[in-house]
């Protein structure tokens, strides 16, 4: 095939334009430096593409997924974990699912926006307890990034001063509602502290972005602008600028090299037409998340680079991890015949339970913090929070039949709407060497481009920690009065873990390291073997902390492109 080569050189390629793909661009555009954003995807812009206040009934199949949006048909996560044409396989035996978001701005636009730093002891888990790998910077060394995203974007939240949970700088949390505070007083008096959760979504006016107005809607994408995603909060900026150019449709191919082995560019298919062409860029910033970008680097191979570009450790695709999870729902009788009024809030609960056990005493290493739902929500398709239309739900005498025709049903909805609630555990997997991805040989996408074959293993640390989670949520829901709406799950279920993938939190496989002989890149997200190469997605994660990814995504992308634009001044890339 014909490659395409644009004679412009640019200061900066980067790939991908998600939390750390946008970030990047907003601190070096702004750094000075003239930079090309390449996007697998279409261009999204949530004033214009939003279904943020669109009905249910107003689709044909009253929001019900489709292929290409695979949570809901107005929901802003154009991709899936199937994508037509862009197959990955698993090895015989083992399962991965892997969701990838194509359009612009990439899962900013439909995460839900949990905003946790991660605190001082999950830097240096090795340290402490002799498992995986400490990471090469503290949370100092972070502290200062995580403080500028919390005052550029915002978040809401509350100051508790909690060793490894840190505090930030936030805008006031909404106040709890009914079935909130009940799970609270229920959780507390099992010893379980239960406080307000960290939103990047606005309660206050911030840099010109409105406070949230409470749709509900957040998975739509914003329309205000009142939460974060990169398409409203960092690109707009970088744009502003006029050293931004985004290329959408940009399926990237590989990371090319000169005689010197640095960085060139990037080739990339146009998705649109079927041509490839080639990004030429002094320094490239691999941010397409974790797994492509070390399919990208993988398929990056050269003679000076055989094993692929950065991959002299052989470590590229190893030590891959996601979040453990798993859920119960239960009926709370108490909750039974609930008088209608406003739940208005942010998306999603306005409490969570951050992790509050001694892993000393118990039977696996990590922790998991606890998120919340239920109460009298905007029913989506089929569902009334979690009462079905035609049900069976486990009461306080046994079994009570809910459902039927006409006036039954409509009694039975009144009585049950907002008698339930659930609990979702996110915890911490220990890297191990059975779960990580590597280049199918024999399968390829339409482009052409070799794919990923994923190998998962959940180990004993993270089954026992997920037995965990079923028996504290079915014991918060006993103290409420209530009784869980599921059996325990046995050893032989794997105690209703999630698969690998489903939560969506994955990272590593380019980890960061003081080693070059044990990790791919530096403390800076610098490649060990290619001074011009970094990565600002999830692929520099050492551990994977019981908490949300992105907002550490942010900080480590927001440093390493200081770093980035202070060596751009000294010359030394």
């Amino acid at each position: 095939m014909q490659i395409i080569r644009n004679r412009t050189i640019h200061d900066v390629v980067i790939v991908g334009s998600g939390a750390g793909g946008g970030m990047a661009a907003k601190v070096l555009t702004g750094a000075g430096a003239n930079v090309l954003m390449l996007e697998a995807g279409v261009m999204f812009d949530s004033r214009r593409d939003s279904k943020m206040m669109a009905w249910p009934y107003q689709s044909p199949r009253r929001g019900l997924p489709v292929p290409e949006r695979q949570f809901g048909e107005f929901d802003a996560g154009w991709g899936g974990w199937t994508l037509e044409g862009e197959p990955y396989t698993s090895a015989p035996g083992d399962r991965f699912d892997w969701f990838r978001t194509r359009m612009l701005g990439g899962r900013t636009n439909h995460w839900g926006r949990i905003s946790l730093r991660f605190g001082p002891d999950d830097f240096r888990r090795r340290s402490l307890d002799g498992l995986g790998d400490d990471w090469p910077i503290t949370y100092d060394d972070l502290k200062p990034y995580y403080d500028s995203i919390d005052r550029y974007i915002g978040l809401f939240g509350s100051n508790e001063g909690l060793p490894n949970d840190p505090d930030g700088i936030f805008q006031p949390p909404p106040k709890p509602r009914c079935y909130e505070l009940l799970i609270k007083q229920a959780s507390e008096r099992l010893s379980i502290r239960c406080i307000p959760i960290r939103l990047s979504i606005l309660t206050q006016p911030l840099n010109g972005r409105p406070a949230c107005h409470y749709c509900g809607q957040c998975g739509r994408a914003c329309a205000a602008h009142a939460n974060f995603s990169s398409p409203s909060v960092l690109l707009p900026p970088a744009l502003a600028t006029k050293r931004l150019t985004i290329v959408t449709n940009a399926m990237a191919r590989e990371v090319t090299v000169g005689d010197d082995g640095l960085a060139t560019g990037v080739t990339y298919v146009d998705k649109t037409t079927g041509r490839e062409n080639h990004a030429r860029g002094r320094i490239v910033v691999m941010a397409a998340s974790a797994c492509e970008t070390a399919r990208l680097l993988l398929n990056s191979k050269s003679s000076r680079f055989p094993q692929g570009l950065g991959n002299s450790s052989g470590v590229v695709g190893k030590y891959l991890t996601d979040t453990t999870g798993t859920s119960v729902r239960g009926f709370i009788p108490k909750m039974l015949n609930g008088v209608p009024h406003n739940e208005d809030g942010a998306s999603g609960s306005h409490l969570y339970m951050p992790w509050w056990g001694d892993n000393k005493k118990l039977d696996f290493p990590r922790g998991y913090h606890i998120e919340l739902g239920g109460g009298r929500r905007m029913p989506g398709f089929g569902t009334l929070s979690g009462v079905h239309l035609y049900h069976t739900t486990a009461g306080d005498g046994g079994l009570v039949q809910g459902g039927g025709y006409g006036k039954q049903l409509k009694d039975d909805y009144r009585r049950y709407y907002g008698a339930t609630v659930g609990f979702a555990g996110r915890g911490e997997m220990i890297p191990n060497e059975n779960s990580y991805c590597e280049i199918d040989p024999t399968t390829v996408d339409r482009w052409g481009i070799p794919v990923l074959r994923f190998h998962w293993k959940w180990s004993d640390h993270e089954l026992k920690q997920v037995k965990h989670m079923q028996e504290t949520f079915r014991s918060i829901i006993n103290e409420m009065g209530g009784t869980p709406m599921s059996t325990m799950p046995t050893a032989e279920q794997d105690y209703g873990i999630e698969p690998g993938g489903r939560i969506i939190h994955e990272v590593g496989c380019v980890r960061m390291g003081k080693d070059p002989k044990t990790s791919v890149l530096n403390g800076n997200c610098q490649s060990h073997d290619c001074r011009n190469l970094f990565v600002t997605d999830g692929g520099p994660f050492v551990t994977n902390p019981d908490k949300n990814v992105t907002w550490t995504i942010l900080a480590l992308a927001m440093r390493t492109s200081e770093s980035i634009a202070e060596q751009r001044k000294a010359g030394t890339i």
